[in-house]
Order: structure tokens, then C-alpha cells, then sequence
């Protein structure tokens, strides 16, 4: 793990902390009381967005590799930004973060499984069919040491140092703001070389997508009939997939081919914008219907 890769993984551990602060046991017993949100959540990740994708590149004609970073970035699970959006825009924390751990386990086998058959059937991409071959220790470790170990933390001091709990809640849920912001910065300081007009299309292709995995987990949500704290989350959860996983993948499977990097690069930046704004949006309706 490289120094950055060391900051980013601390910064989205504290991130997950902060979250945790907000929440009790007694959210999570009520998710597993009702698993059908959790099935909702996980609907949009491993077949809408996925399925939704391959039919895309095979009506466009785009770059090959540009299709396949697509096919990448849909067949790959949520991230912890997922947890922090969700609590940002007010939605169920407590379900992001299961359905985020449900999906962190299930990509182990559905994210080489997707993205397989998506580029093998698409007579365009068909040449870059590679095995991926994903270490189930690295995902594993990620999901101990981003997800469970600082949401136990947290879930622990909530319980057991209220005082203090109430005392940090606010600066480190200001952080985690401060550093989304930062993450984007970053990420358009270290891709600026890319920043050019010939970028747009890309970057329209990459809204687009995104915008899709919004719309899936709006759509799943408002088929299963779930609340609209858990319709956030769902839709947080469609639209926000892990980008990093993605660029880790692209960097040992295929050399880090640069439309597949630039692709990738953009989806993780782009989706904590977009992320964001609807976390405000949302933040700003409440605001509207208590007065």
C-alpha cells in the first residue's frame, strides 16, 4: 500500500466512524428485521446497473476499452463513500452499511462472474477478455478495516461515552465533509493533464452512467415499496460504485491501459459530486417541509 493509498484508507475510516457516532444497535436490528431493503440495495449493483451497461455498449460505438472500463466500473460493488453520502443526504445509514458489507461479500464471486460474460458477449470488447482474479483476502481485509472495525468503534463509544460522543460528533462530521471535498480536489489535480475539451464526451458518458445507477436504485426502491430514509440509501448505494476497486483491477489486469484509467478517474470523482448534490438536495428539501 502506497503512502496515498495509507491517508485515503485512514481518511475513510474516520469518515465511517463519524457515521457510526449517529447510530444505534437498534438500526441494525431493525435492517435485519426487514431484509427486504437490503435486497433492494442489492438489486441495482449486480443486475440493473450491470445488465443496464451491457446493453449500453452494445448500442454505442465506442473505444473497446472505454466499453470495458464501463462494464469494470457497473460489475464492481459500492464503497464506504456510499456510508457517509447516505448519512450527508439523511437517508438510512445503518442500510447503506449493511447493504454495503452484503455487496462487499458478494463481489467476490459476482464481480468477476459480470464482468466475464458482459465482455465476452459484446463482440467489441470480446478481445479484452482477461480473468480477473481478485484476492478474497484484499477485499476481506478492506471491509474489516474500513467498514466493520471503525463502525464497531463508533457503535462502542455511542453506547459508552455518550458525553463524549456528543462532543465530537459535529467537527468529525465536518470533516467528513472537508475531506469529500478534498477527494475531489485531489482527484482533478492529479488527473489535470487529462482536463482537456477532448475529455467531455467522456465525461458526459461517465454522468450518464452514473445517473443510470441513481435512476436503478430509484426505480428498485419505489417497486419494493420501501420508506424514504431507505430509498436514499438504495439509491446512494446504485449510483456510488467503487471506482478504486476498479482502477486496482485495470492497474494488474491490463497494464493500466489509459481510456480504462481516464474512465475509471472520472466515475471517482464524478460520483461523489453527484453524491454530494443530491445529499444537499435531500438536506434542503427536509429543511423545506418542517417549516
Amino acid at each position: 500500500m502506497t503512502t496515498q493509498q495509507l491517508i485515503l484508507s485512514l481518511v475513510l475510516a474516520t469518515m465511517v466512524f463519524s457515521v457510526a457516532l449517529d447510530l444505534k444497535v437498534g438500526d441494525f436490528q431493525r435492517v435485519a428485521q426487514a431484509p427486504r431493503a437490503v435486497i433492494c440495495g442489492l438489486i441495482p449493483q449486480f443486475i440493473l446497473l450491470p445488465v443496464g451497461t451491457w446493453i449500453a455498449t452494445l448500442l454505442l460505438d465506442l473505444p473497446p476499452n472505454v466499453e470495458a472500463a464501463m462494464i469494470l466500473v457497473a460489475a464492481c460493488p459500492g464503497g464506504s463513500l456510499s456510508n457517509v453520502i447516505t448519512h450527508l443526504g439523511r437517508g438510512n445509514a445503518a442500510l447503506s452499511v449493511s447493504v454495503s458489507a452484503v455487496a462487499s461479500v458478494i463481489a467476490l464471486f459476482a464481480t468477476p462472474f459480470n464482468f466475464s460474460w458482459m465482455i465476452a458477449s459484446n463482440p467489441a470488447t470480446a478481445a479484452w477478455l482477461r480473468t480477473l482474479d481478485l484476492d478474497p483476502s484484499g477485499i476481506w481485509l478492506s471491509l474489516l478495516l474500513l467498514l466493520a472495525v471503525p463502525m464497531g468503534l463508533g457503535l462502542l463509544m455511542s453506547h459508552q461515552l455518550p458525553a463524549l460522543t456528543a462532543r465530537i460528533r459535529k467537527p468529525l462530521g465536518n470533516f467528513a465533509v472537508i475531506a469529500l471535498l478534498l477527494f475531489i480536489v485531489a482527484g482533478l489535480i492529479k488527473e489535470r493533464q487529462l482536463l482537456t475539451l477532448g475529455l467531455l464526451p467522456l465525461l458526459l458518458i461517465v454522468v450518464l452512467h452514473n445517473a443510470s445507477g441513481l435512476f436503478f436504485g430509484w426505480i428498485t426502491s419505489i417497486a419494493m415499496r420501501v420508506s424514504e430514509k431507505d430509498r436514499r440509501a438504495v439509491m446512494i448505494e446504485g449510483g456510488m460504485q467503487n471506482s478504486g476497486l476498479a482502477l486496482g483491477i485495470i492497474g494488474v489486469q491490463f497494464n493500466s491501459d489509459l481510456g480504462m484509467v481516464t474512465l475509471a478517474s472520472l466515475w471517482g470523482i464524478w460520483h461523489i459530486v453527484s453524491g454530494l448534490s443530491l445529499a444537499y438536495w435531500w438536506r434542503g428539501k427536509d429543511a423545506r417541509l418542517a417549516h
